[in-house]
């Protein structure tokens, strides 16, 4: 009763989950053009995601996965179903989610190994895989509800039946370590206990018991970097210290009203194409029909310089507490936009935008 009477009072005063207020692009987030002026080591077909044994690069092109080494790519193996998320294994051998419905392991000593079910439920939008250090397999699945490429779908139904799980190739084991997330994108073992990206939270939770049964999600798990001026998702660990945190989208007051908008926002759902809905995008300014165009984003032709995005390119870095240091970004008026993994390697960060399907690459030290 009390919490009815809580939202009700947010809803009619505009704060807390009812406010539409959104944190600006400033001190380690201040704007620039690090990735806009990156180089761009390869376009893709269908790239999802990146990984690295520590020597060379791989990514998942739709359902290639390909290595590079000095600028060079090379098909390493086609698979039988779109790749949503992989990781290369320390004991050799890549763990490759398929459609988001199915993690598998190919090669290594562990090679044939599949999960389709976890705590008796299907497997259906599975995002990011994360090696912990005693080689057992971190996965983030965003949503119970909605599959992988129905993200935001997600969103707009306001939807929370993420999960952090993991999976043990030893073994064959599989448990929940959290429930109940706003869409789980991407984890991280950090010393004794898992990051984790709630994306439509905006924020890095930390993960350390087991979910247990009857417990609430929001008890399982402690902030450790919240309202965040983008969406994030898959984050790695940066090997001089750190970790990368990449940001599909940015946020803008217009999205948040509209998530606020029942009426409006079911409306949109049921009537509009998904590609013109008022809602974060991977790319944009390709389509005369899209939302926020004309007067919204220019004047006599030129742009505003504070125009609201509906698409961004960001990476952020953070410190061993989680901390934003620095960031690189690909602002409104780039190509760079939809940064969906960004992984060091070999003296590189490498990142890859799925708006323009570039992998781009940018040198440590200017990082």
């Amino acid at each position: 009763m009390i919490e009815t009477v809580k939202t009700w009072r947010d809803q009619f005063l505009g704060r807390g989950e009812a406010a539409i207020a959104i944190p600006t692009l400033d001190g380690a987030l201040k704007p620039n053009r690090a990735l806009e002026d990156a180089d761009i080591l390869a376009t893709l077909e269908a790239p999802e995601d990146l990984s690295t044994d520590g020597k060379a690069l791989f990514a998942a092109d739709g359902r290639r996965v390909l290595r590079f080494e000095h600028g060079v790519a090379v098909e390493v193996m086609q698979v039988e179903a779109t790749i949503t998320a992989l990781a290369c294994m320390p004991t050799g051998g890549m763990a490759i989610a398929l459609n988001g419905r199915q993690v598998k392991i190919y090669g290594g000593p562990h090679d044939g190994h599949e999960w389709s079910t976890v705590k008796n439920r299907p497997l259906l939008s599975v995002n990011a895989i994360s090696l912990a250090e005693d080689g057992r397999l971190l996965v983030t699945e965003g949503s119970s509800v909605h599959p992988y490429e129905d993200w935001c779908h997600d969103l707009m139904d306001r939807a929370h039946s993420g999960r952090l799980i993991e999976l043990d190739p030893s073994t064959g084991d599989s448990r929940e370590i959290r429930n109940g997330l706003h869409y789980a994108f991407g984890c991280c073992e950090s010393e004794k206990s898992v990051w984790v990206s709630e994306t439509w939270k905006h924020r890095l939770l930390r993960s350390s018991p087991p979910v247990q049964d009857g417990l609430a999600p929001s008890a399982q798990g402690e902030i450790v970097v919240d309202w965040l001026p983008g969406y994030p998702c898959r984050v790695t660990r940066a090997p001089g210290g750190g970790f990368w945190l990449a940001a599909f989208a940015g946020r803008t007051q217009l999205v948040e009203f509209v998530l606020r908008e029942n009426a409006f926002r079911k409306r949109m759902v049921a009537e509009v194409d998904p590609r013109y809905w008022i809602a974060p995008a991977l790319s944009s300014g390709d389509d005369f029909l899209e939302p926020l165009q004309g007067a919204g984003v220019k004047m006599r032709g030129v742009l505003k310089p504070y125009a609201p995005p509906r698409s961004y390119g960001l990476v952020i870095r953070l410190d061993e507490h989680g901390m934003p240091i620095d960031s690189f970004q690909s602002r409104l008026d780039g190509k760079n936009h939809g940064v969906v993994a960004a992984i060091e390697c070999q003296g590189a960060l490498y990142v890859l935008a799925k708006g323009p399907r570039r992998i781009l690459q940018l040198p440590i030290s200017a990082a």
